[in-house]
Protein backbone atom coordinates (compact mmCIF):
# COMPACT_ATOMS: atom_id res chain seq x y z
CA UNK A 1 0.00 0.00 0.00
CA UNK A 2 1.15 3.63 -0.86
CA UNK A 3 1.94 5.96 2.07
CA UNK A 4 -0.05 9.28 1.72
CA UNK A 5 1.83 12.30 1.25
CA UNK A 6 0.32 14.46 4.12
CA UNK A 7 2.53 17.48 3.62
CA UNK A 8 2.32 17.74 -0.36
CA UNK A 9 -1.74 17.94 0.79
CA UNK A 10 -0.91 20.50 3.23
CA UNK A 11 0.98 22.16 0.36
CA UNK A 12 -1.71 22.18 -1.77
CA UNK A 13 -3.71 23.92 1.03
CA UNK A 14 -0.72 26.67 1.83
CA UNK A 15 -1.85 27.70 -2.15
CA UNK A 16 -5.34 28.45 -1.33
CA UNK A 17 -5.27 29.95 1.92
CA UNK A 18 -2.46 32.52 0.17
CA UNK A 19 -4.81 33.00 -2.69
CA UNK A 20 -7.10 34.19 0.00
CA UNK A 21 -4.69 36.45 1.61
CA UNK A 22 -5.44 34.56 4.67
CA UNK A 23 -2.20 34.22 7.13
CA UNK A 24 -3.22 30.37 8.63
CA UNK A 25 -6.31 28.14 8.37
CA UNK A 26 -7.54 26.65 11.59
CA UNK A 27 -9.08 22.84 10.63
CA UNK A 28 -11.47 21.28 12.74
CA UNK A 29 -13.28 19.16 10.86
CA UNK A 30 -12.13 15.76 12.32
CA UNK A 31 -11.96 13.91 8.02
CA UNK A 32 -9.76 16.80 6.99
CA UNK A 33 -7.74 16.96 9.86
CA UNK A 34 -7.21 13.14 8.65
CA UNK A 35 -6.71 13.98 5.52
CA UNK A 36 -4.07 16.82 5.70
CA UNK A 37 -2.35 14.68 8.66
CA UNK A 38 -3.26 10.61 9.14
CA UNK A 39 -4.40 11.45 12.39
CA UNK A 40 -7.67 9.29 12.95
CA UNK A 41 -8.46 10.09 16.78
CA UNK A 42 -11.56 11.77 17.93
CA UNK A 43 -10.52 14.77 19.04
CA UNK A 44 -8.14 16.87 16.87
CA UNK A 45 -7.42 20.48 15.54
CA UNK A 46 -4.95 21.98 13.05
CA UNK A 47 -3.62 24.91 12.45
CA UNK A 48 -1.92 25.20 8.83
CA UNK A 49 0.44 27.88 8.20
CA UNK A 50 0.25 30.23 5.24
CA UNK A 51 4.05 30.71 4.90
CA UNK A 52 6.02 29.53 1.48
CA UNK A 53 9.13 28.98 3.36
CA UNK A 54 11.11 26.09 4.70
CA UNK A 55 9.45 27.00 8.53
CA UNK A 56 5.66 26.42 7.35
CA UNK A 57 5.91 22.84 8.49
CA UNK A 58 7.18 24.45 12.47
CA UNK A 59 4.14 27.06 12.42
CA UNK A 60 1.80 24.40 11.47
CA UNK A 61 0.46 22.73 14.85
CA UNK A 62 -2.03 19.94 15.37
CA UNK A 63 -3.54 19.55 18.71
CA UNK A 64 -5.34 17.09 20.47
CA UNK A 65 -5.96 15.55 24.27
CA UNK A 66 -4.02 13.22 26.92
CA UNK A 67 -5.41 10.23 25.32
CA UNK A 68 -3.99 10.82 22.02
CA UNK A 69 -0.40 11.41 22.92
CA UNK A 70 1.36 7.96 21.94
CA UNK A 71 -1.06 7.85 18.77
CA UNK A 72 -0.66 11.48 17.47
CA UNK A 73 3.23 10.84 17.73
CA UNK A 74 3.20 7.92 15.87
CA UNK A 75 0.11 8.67 12.86
CA UNK A 76 2.11 13.01 12.80
CA UNK A 77 5.47 12.58 13.29
CA UNK A 78 6.32 15.45 10.71
CA UNK A 79 4.16 18.41 12.89
CA UNK A 80 4.68 19.47 16.34
CA UNK A 81 2.10 18.10 18.87
CA UNK A 82 -0.02 20.85 21.27
CA UNK A 83 -1.68 18.71 23.94
CA UNK A 84 -4.54 20.52 25.08
CA UNK A 85 -8.13 19.58 25.51
CA UNK A 86 -9.62 22.67 24.73
CA UNK A 87 -7.47 22.68 20.94
CA UNK A 88 -8.45 25.99 18.93
CA UNK A 89 -8.50 28.50 21.39
CA UNK A 90 -4.95 27.05 22.36
CA UNK A 91 -3.47 27.35 18.75
CA UNK A 92 -5.08 30.41 17.96
CA UNK A 93 -3.97 31.84 21.50
CA UNK A 94 -0.25 30.48 20.36
CA UNK A 95 -0.29 31.77 17.03
CA UNK A 96 1.07 34.93 15.69
CA UNK A 97 -1.39 34.57 12.40
CA UNK A 98 -3.84 37.57 12.36
CA UNK A 99 -5.96 36.56 9.81
CA UNK A 100 -7.11 33.03 10.09
CA UNK A 101 -9.59 30.76 8.04
CA UNK A 102 -11.90 28.54 9.92
CA UNK A 103 -14.36 26.09 8.72
CA UNK A 104 -17.53 27.70 9.01
CA UNK A 105 -19.56 24.58 8.11
CA UNK A 106 -18.56 23.09 11.21
CA UNK A 107 -17.96 25.32 13.67
CA UNK A 108 -20.81 26.29 16.07
CA UNK A 109 -21.77 30.36 16.68
CA UNK A 110 -21.15 29.87 19.79
CA UNK A 111 -17.48 28.62 19.61
CA UNK A 112 -16.95 30.56 17.03
CA UNK A 113 -18.10 34.00 19.79
CA UNK A 114 -15.74 31.68 22.21
CA UNK A 115 -12.68 31.67 20.50
CA UNK A 116 -12.98 35.38 18.71
CA UNK A 117 -13.39 36.82 22.29
CA UNK A 118 -10.42 39.00 23.53
CA UNK A 119 -8.46 37.97 21.00
CA UNK A 120 -6.06 39.87 18.29
CA UNK A 121 -7.28 37.38 15.32
CA UNK A 122 -9.62 37.71 13.34
CA UNK A 123 -11.70 34.63 11.63
CA UNK A 124 -12.74 34.26 8.26
CA UNK A 125 -15.25 31.99 6.96
CA UNK A 126 -13.36 29.08 4.96
CA UNK A 127 -15.74 28.06 1.84
CA UNK A 128 -14.20 24.17 1.88
CA UNK A 129 -11.08 24.33 0.80
CA UNK A 130 -9.92 21.29 2.23
CA UNK A 131 -13.41 20.09 0.73
CA UNK A 132 -11.94 21.15 -2.76
CA UNK A 133 -8.53 19.47 -2.68
CA UNK A 134 -10.33 16.38 -1.41
CA UNK A 135 -11.94 16.19 -4.65
CA UNK A 136 -9.46 15.06 -6.71
CA UNK A 137 -8.18 11.82 -5.18
CA UNK A 138 -4.22 10.96 -5.46
CA UNK A 139 -3.17 7.28 -5.72
CA UNK A 140 -2.66 6.72 -1.98
CA UNK A 141 -6.43 7.54 -1.88
CA UNK A 142 -7.52 5.22 -5.14
CA UNK A 143 -5.39 2.66 -3.96
CA UNK A 144 -7.85 2.23 -0.32
CA UNK A 145 -11.00 2.96 -3.02
CA UNK A 146 -9.99 -0.18 -4.49
CA UNK A 147 -9.44 -2.22 -1.87
CA UNK A 148 -12.67 -1.06 -0.10
CA UNK A 149 -14.63 -1.87 -3.63
CA UNK A 150 -13.08 -5.42 -3.62
CA UNK A 151 -14.08 -6.17 -0.03
CA UNK A 152 -17.35 -5.18 -1.47
CA UNK A 153 -16.84 -6.81 -4.43
CA UNK A 154 -15.76 -10.28 -2.39
CA UNK A 155 -18.27 -10.35 0.25
CA UNK A 156 -21.09 -10.53 -2.64
CA UNK A 157 -19.35 -13.04 -4.49
CA UNK A 158 -19.84 -15.33 -1.31
CA UNK A 159 -23.14 -14.81 -0.71
CA UNK A 160 -23.99 -15.82 -3.93
CA UNK A 161 -21.70 -18.86 -4.18
CA UNK A 162 -23.11 -20.33 -0.63
CA UNK A 163 -26.84 -19.74 -1.60
CA UNK A 164 -27.48 -16.92 1.03
CA UNK A 165 -30.01 -14.84 -1.19
CA UNK A 166 -32.38 -17.14 -1.16
CA UNK A 167 -36.17 -17.54 -0.86
CA UNK A 168 -36.87 -17.98 3.20
CA UNK A 169 -34.02 -15.61 4.94
CA UNK A 170 -35.41 -12.15 6.04
CA UNK A 171 -33.80 -8.69 4.99
CA UNK A 172 -32.40 -8.53 7.80
CA UNK A 173 -30.56 -11.98 7.95
CA UNK A 174 -29.59 -11.07 4.71
CA UNK A 175 -27.66 -7.93 5.49
CA UNK A 176 -26.12 -8.89 8.58
CA UNK A 177 -24.79 -11.91 6.92
CA UNK A 178 -23.69 -9.42 4.19
CA UNK A 179 -22.03 -7.13 6.88
CA UNK A 180 -20.00 -10.01 8.68
CA UNK A 181 -18.44 -11.14 5.37
CA UNK A 182 -16.80 -7.66 4.79
CA UNK A 183 -15.62 -7.33 7.72
CA UNK A 184 -14.35 -10.58 7.83
CA UNK A 185 -12.48 -10.39 4.31
CA UNK A 186 -10.71 -6.96 5.88
CA UNK A 187 -12.89 -4.12 6.02
CA UNK A 188 -12.45 -1.70 8.67
CA UNK A 189 -16.48 -0.80 9.10
CA UNK A 190 -19.16 -1.11 6.80
CA UNK A 191 -19.84 2.39 4.56
CA UNK A 192 -23.23 3.19 5.76
CA UNK A 193 -26.30 0.87 6.64
CA UNK A 194 -26.72 -1.66 4.16
CA UNK A 195 -30.16 -1.63 2.10
CA UNK A 196 -31.40 -5.05 1.42
CA UNK A 197 -35.15 -4.44 -0.13
CA UNK A 198 -36.60 -7.35 -1.33
CA UNK A 199 -40.44 -7.51 -3.44
CA UNK A 200 -42.14 -4.28 -3.05
CA UNK A 201 -39.61 -2.87 -0.63
CA UNK A 202 -37.11 -2.70 -3.25
CA UNK A 203 -39.09 0.64 -4.34
CA UNK A 204 -38.29 2.45 -1.88
CA UNK A 205 -34.96 3.99 -3.00
CA UNK A 206 -33.10 3.71 0.57
CA UNK A 207 -35.30 0.97 2.12
CA UNK A 208 -33.69 -0.36 5.59
CA UNK A 209 -33.78 -3.89 6.09
CA UNK A 210 -36.70 -5.57 8.21
CA UNK A 211 -38.55 -8.64 8.84
CA UNK A 212 -40.16 -9.29 5.21
CA UNK A 213 -39.09 -12.90 4.33
CA UNK A 214 -37.42 -13.23 0.49
CA UNK A 215 -40.08 -14.90 -1.95
CA UNK A 216 -39.32 -16.60 -5.06
CA UNK A 217 -39.88 -14.20 -7.88
CA UNK A 218 -38.95 -10.95 -5.44
CA UNK A 219 -36.49 -8.41 -7.41
CA UNK A 220 -33.84 -7.96 -4.41
CA UNK A 221 -32.09 -5.03 -4.32
CA UNK A 222 -28.48 -4.45 -2.24
CA UNK A 223 -26.60 -1.30 -1.63
CA UNK A 224 -23.83 -1.80 0.49
CA UNK A 225 -20.41 -0.79 0.99
CA UNK A 226 -17.29 -1.49 2.95
CA UNK A 227 -14.88 1.03 4.99
CA UNK A 228 -10.85 0.44 4.25
CA UNK A 229 -8.47 3.16 5.83
CA UNK A 230 -10.82 5.73 5.98
CA UNK A 231 -12.17 5.16 2.32
CA UNK A 232 -15.65 3.60 1.24
CA UNK A 233 -17.10 2.02 -1.30
CA UNK A 234 -20.48 2.26 -2.70
CA UNK A 235 -22.27 -0.28 -4.82
CA UNK A 236 -25.81 -1.56 -6.02
CA UNK A 237 -26.92 -4.32 -7.31
CA UNK A 238 -29.95 -5.74 -8.19
CA UNK A 239 -31.43 -9.30 -8.86
CA UNK A 240 -34.21 -11.92 -9.61
CA UNK A 241 -35.09 -15.00 -6.99
CA UNK A 242 -36.01 -18.09 -8.66
CA UNK A 243 -37.91 -16.86 -11.46
CA UNK A 244 -38.21 -13.59 -13.51
CA UNK A 245 -40.99 -11.84 -15.36
CA UNK A 246 -41.20 -9.70 -18.40
CA UNK A 247 -41.53 -6.88 -16.88
CA UNK A 248 -38.40 -7.65 -14.49
CA UNK A 249 -36.34 -7.79 -17.47
CA UNK A 250 -37.56 -5.02 -18.99
CA UNK A 251 -37.32 -2.79 -16.27
CA UNK A 252 -33.64 -3.89 -15.37
CA UNK A 253 -32.46 -3.46 -19.21
CA UNK A 254 -33.24 0.15 -18.99
CA UNK A 255 -31.64 0.90 -15.97
CA UNK A 256 -28.81 -0.69 -17.34
CA UNK A 257 -28.47 1.10 -20.33
CA UNK A 258 -29.01 4.54 -18.15
CA UNK A 259 -26.38 3.35 -16.15
CA UNK A 260 -24.02 3.00 -19.11
CA UNK A 261 -25.04 6.36 -20.78
CA UNK A 262 -23.64 7.24 -17.74
CA UNK A 263 -20.66 6.14 -16.88
CA UNK A 264 -19.91 6.53 -21.10
CA UNK A 265 -20.49 10.40 -19.88
CA UNK A 266 -17.65 10.55 -17.15
CA UNK A 267 -14.76 12.67 -19.01
CA UNK A 268 -12.75 15.69 -16.92
CA UNK A 269 -14.49 18.72 -17.86
CA UNK A 270 -18.05 17.37 -18.30
CA UNK A 271 -21.01 19.59 -17.16
CA UNK A 272 -22.13 17.48 -13.65
CA UNK A 273 -25.76 17.97 -15.21
CA UNK A 274 -24.82 16.87 -18.76
CA UNK A 275 -24.08 13.81 -17.16
CA UNK A 276 -26.93 13.30 -14.93
CA UNK A 277 -28.84 14.32 -17.70
CA UNK A 278 -27.28 11.48 -20.58
CA UNK A 279 -28.79 9.05 -17.78
CA UNK A 280 -31.72 10.65 -17.20
CA UNK A 281 -32.54 10.85 -20.77
CA UNK A 282 -32.51 6.77 -21.23
CA UNK A 283 -35.18 6.93 -18.63
CA UNK A 284 -37.19 9.82 -19.70
CA UNK A 285 -37.55 8.36 -23.58
CA UNK A 286 -38.87 5.44 -21.91
CA UNK A 287 -42.18 7.02 -20.10
CA UNK A 288 -40.65 6.61 -16.68
CA UNK A 289 -38.68 9.86 -15.89
CA UNK A 290 -41.07 10.49 -12.95
CA UNK A 291 -39.99 7.28 -11.68
CA UNK A 292 -36.41 8.17 -11.35
CA UNK A 293 -36.42 9.66 -7.87
CA UNK A 294 -32.76 11.47 -7.42
CA UNK A 295 -29.91 12.24 -8.72
CA UNK A 296 -27.56 9.97 -10.63
CA UNK A 297 -24.82 9.96 -8.14
CA UNK A 298 -22.07 11.35 -5.59
CA UNK A 299 -18.40 11.93 -4.76
CA UNK A 300 -17.20 9.31 -2.20
CA UNK A 301 -13.64 8.91 -0.60
CA UNK A 302 -13.80 9.53 3.23
CA UNK A 303 -17.19 10.29 3.15
CA UNK A 304 -19.82 8.08 1.55
CA UNK A 305 -21.51 11.31 0.04
CA UNK A 306 -18.77 14.22 -0.91
CA UNK A 307 -18.91 16.41 -3.66
CA UNK A 308 -19.18 16.01 -6.40
CA UNK A 309 -23.04 15.68 -6.82
CA UNK A 310 -24.18 14.72 -9.53
CA UNK A 311 -27.78 15.54 -10.34
CA UNK A 312 -29.85 17.61 -12.59
CA UNK A 313 -29.71 20.64 -9.89
CA UNK A 314 -26.07 19.87 -9.88
CA UNK A 315 -22.99 22.50 -10.29
CA UNK A 316 -19.54 22.54 -11.62
CA UNK A 317 -17.69 20.33 -13.84
CA UNK A 318 -16.12 16.98 -13.73
CA UNK A 319 -12.38 16.66 -13.16
CA UNK A 320 -9.42 14.22 -13.49
CA UNK A 321 -9.12 11.54 -10.37
CA UNK A 322 -12.50 12.76 -8.89
CA UNK A 323 -13.99 9.49 -7.40
CA UNK A 324 -17.73 9.47 -8.31
CA UNK A 325 -20.94 6.57 -7.85
CA UNK A 326 -23.39 5.65 -10.83
CA UNK A 327 -26.25 4.85 -9.35
CA UNK A 328 -29.67 4.87 -11.96
CA UNK A 329 -32.66 3.87 -10.67
CA UNK A 330 -36.50 3.37 -11.81
CA UNK A 331 -39.14 2.19 -8.85
CA UNK A 332 -42.62 1.20 -9.46
CA UNK A 333 -44.09 1.74 -5.80
CA UNK A 334 -45.92 -1.36 -4.08
CA UNK A 335 -44.48 -3.54 -7.15
CA UNK A 336 -40.44 -2.97 -7.00
CA UNK A 337 -38.03 -1.41 -8.28
CA UNK A 338 -34.08 -1.59 -10.01
CA UNK A 339 -31.13 0.32 -9.24
CA UNK A 340 -27.47 -0.25 -10.54
CA UNK A 341 -24.36 1.16 -9.02
CA UNK A 342 -20.91 1.71 -9.81
CA UNK A 343 -17.95 3.07 -8.35
CA UNK A 344 -15.24 4.79 -10.64
CA UNK A 345 -12.64 7.56 -10.95
CA UNK A 346 -13.07 9.79 -13.63
CA UNK A 347 -9.81 9.45 -15.71
CA UNK A 348 -9.03 11.27 -19.44
CA UNK A 349 -9.77 8.03 -21.26
CA UNK A 350 -12.28 6.35 -19.81
CA UNK A 351 -13.47 6.42 -16.15
CA UNK A 352 -11.69 3.42 -14.07
CA UNK A 353 -14.68 0.96 -12.79
CA UNK A 354 -13.73 0.24 -9.06
CA UNK A 355 -16.88 -2.07 -8.52
CA UNK A 356 -16.36 -5.17 -10.80
CA UNK A 357 -19.35 -7.75 -9.74
CA UNK A 358 -21.32 -8.23 -13.09
CA UNK A 359 -24.24 -6.36 -14.17
CA UNK A 360 -25.32 -9.02 -15.85
CA UNK A 361 -29.21 -9.54 -15.42
CA UNK A 362 -29.44 -12.29 -12.79
CA UNK A 363 -31.34 -14.89 -11.74
CA UNK A 364 -30.62 -16.63 -8.42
Amino acid sequence: MLSADHAARRDALRSLIRAQGWDAMLVTDLLNVRYLTGFSGSNASLLVSASDSAAAEDRTLICTDGRYVTQVAAQVPDLLAVIDRAGPPRLLADTDARRVGFESHVVSVDDHARWSDGGDVELVRARRPVEQLRTVKDETEVALLREACGVADRALGLMMERGSLRPGRTEKEVGLELDHLMLELGADGISFETIVAAGANSAVPHHRPDATVLERGDLLKLDFGAEVGGYHSDMTRTVVLGAAQDWQRELYDLVARSQAAGRAALRPGAEVRAVDGAARAVIDEAGYGELFLHGLGHGVGLEIHEAPGIGATGTGTLLAGAAVTVEPGVYFSGRGGVRIEDTLIVREDEPELLTLTSKEFTVL
